[in-house]
């Protein structure tokens, strides 16, 4: 059952996302993921100039006159997000926490897909999956979908890409158009994403957060790990500790960005404390250009 506050929450973000899918992203989304393959849609007499391939002899021997199958693109996709609600997605400085950024980004794809009629799942884990919805259409549906990205509490704090797309592989047959949305501090997921995009057309949304990369100036400071637990304490007064802190935060951000390119994944990268609109435009352009 969820609070008063959490039905607000969800409330805002159903009326904000809901609006940039049919003010900004009308029309792109459907150009920049398409069905795939053909599928059958009927037969009709056959026209000189029609392929001779298309020929449905079943239908031409019982009517004793030539009928061809007409195909069209098949249109409808299934949609699965992948939400990871370990320990790191519940931090963030600045305007909102990582995993309230993920349940945004959740329910935009959620709204652009149900807008095209497509399907849309859910599976959110942590270092294994702690909750799968199957995919379904509707908004009822994707509201249940904001409401569990939102209210979910995780029982484990770790981080297992692989395990939720290794979950995803036995649960879905035909190709999907899966979003990622993690702030991918896995550095084992590179093996998993590369056979994952293989099957599917897999996009990584990328959440960062400005003290991710650097730290301020206040003095001694505890810091604890949000997902092993360690705690560790630093002199941020000292010049040196931040330059090596930000050196090693950036060197591990180009390792990020160099693995999703090595696996040929699309990458949306995003930050707690800018609006994500421009990003998302750049990421539809992108894919349109490239189509």
């Amino acid at each position: 059952m969820l609070s008063s506050e959490q039905l607000k929450a969800v409330r805002k973000i159903q009326i904000r996302t809901s609006h940039m899918v049919s003010d900004l992203f009308a029309g792109q989304y459907q150009s920049v993921f398409k069905g795939h393959g053909m599928e059958f849609a009927e037969v009709r007499q056959y026209i000189p100039g029609d392929d001779i391939r298309t020929i449905d002899w079943n239908v031409t021997a019982r009517a004793g006159t030539p009928f061809v199958k007409r195909f069209v693109e098949e249109r409808e996709l299934t949609v699965m997000l992948l939400v990871d609600a370990s320990g790191s997605t519940h931090f963030g400085t600045v305007k909102q926490l990582k995993s309230e950024m993920a349940a945004e980004m959740a329910a935009l794809f959620a709204f652009s897909a149900i807008t095209n009629n497509d399907k849309v799942g859910l599976l959110i884990f942590s270092d294994h999956v702690e909750l799968a919805v199957p995919p379904k259409k509707g908004t009822r549906h994707v509201l249940r979908v904001i409401r569990e990205v939102l209210s979910f509490t995780p029982q484990r704090r770790g981080t297992n890409i692989a395990a939720a797309l290794e979950h995803l592989s036995h649960i879905s047959k035909r190709r999907c158009v899966v979003f990622v949305i993690s702030d991918f501090l896995d550095s084992s997921a590179q093996r998993a994403l590369k056979i994952a995009n293989r099957r599917h057309d897999v996009i990584a949304v990328v959440l960062d957060d400005p003290r991710d990369q650097s730290l301020p100036d206040v003095g001694l400071i505890e810091l604890e790990d949000a997902e092993t637990g360690e705690r560790l304490i630093l002199d941020t007064g000292d010049r040196r500790v931040r330059d090596a802190f930000e050196q090693r935060a950036t060197e591990a951000c180009r390792e990020r960005d160099r693995m999703l390119h090595r696996v040929d994944v699309d990458a949306i990268a995003l930050r707690t404390d800018r609006p994500y609109a421009e990003a998302l435009l750049r990421f539809f352009r992108m894919r349109e250009r490239r189509h």
